[in-house]
């Protein structure tokens, strides 16, 4: 079996995990705890792959309604998924794993980050949390990387379960640019963050 070190040494692309405390900490001044959502945009293919092999879970329609305040044993459910998943699942690329780029799946053993972002999402919704509140986020990394999270929607604010970190983050507290996600009243379809430029100035020296 390749070392973790291997991996970490041969994938441009990897998810690594890099533990950290976890804290829900206020957003930077100026930028909006929540994402502001705004048009349609384009559903990422391997997500659309995804859709015909699952119909049913990109199938689900929400009521237009506030994100819940999450409770301290919500919070600690939140915590044990993002780092059990983080621990249980070994990075690869798509390439690697699939022979091609953009397979969107739940992982086994082994998965790329869009990869470990669907399996929180399926923990999460087993423990309760509405697919309206975990979305799928395509976000684009400091280096111009493409990378995929999980967004949790909260009256606190939007939080970030990401495979490169332990700590659940609002995402004004990651470096990541915002481009589009999941809608919260249809998992099927996907919107574009319209205020996704703000953790950039918001996360300089985080």
């Amino acid at each position: 079996m390749t070392s973790w070190t291997g991996v970490k040494a041969s994938i441009a692309a990897f998810c690594a995990v890099f533990i950290s405390a976890n804290t829900a900490i206020p957003a930077q001044a100026g930028a909006s705890p929540w994402m502001q959502t705004g048009s349609a945009t384009s559903q990422p293919i391997g997500h659309y792959e995804f859709c015909q092999q699952h119909r049913r879970e990109c199938g689900v329609r929400s009521k237009a309604t506030v994100a819940p305040r999450v409770t301290e044993r919500g919070w600690a459910a939140i915590r044990q998924v993002n780092a059990a998943v983080n621990r249980e699942i070994a990075p690869v690329t798509d390439q690697q794993l699939h022979g091609r780029d953009e397979i969107w799946s739940y992982p086994t053993a082994q998965g790329d980050c869009e990869d470990f972002a669907l399996e929180k999402r399926r923990r999460l919704m087993r423990k309760g949390f509405s697919a309206g509140n975990l979305l799928m986020t395509v976000v684009r990394k400091p280096d111009g990387e493409g990378h995929a999270v999980l967004t949790l929607r909260t009256a606190q604010g939007d939080f970030i379960l990401d495979n490169l970190e332990n700590s659940v983050k609002l995402w004004t507290r990651t470096p990541y640019r915002y481009l589009k996600r999941q809608a919260s009243s249809n998992s099927g379809r996907w919107v574009t963050i319209d205020n996704g430029a703000e953790v950039l100035v918001g996360s300089v020296g985080n």
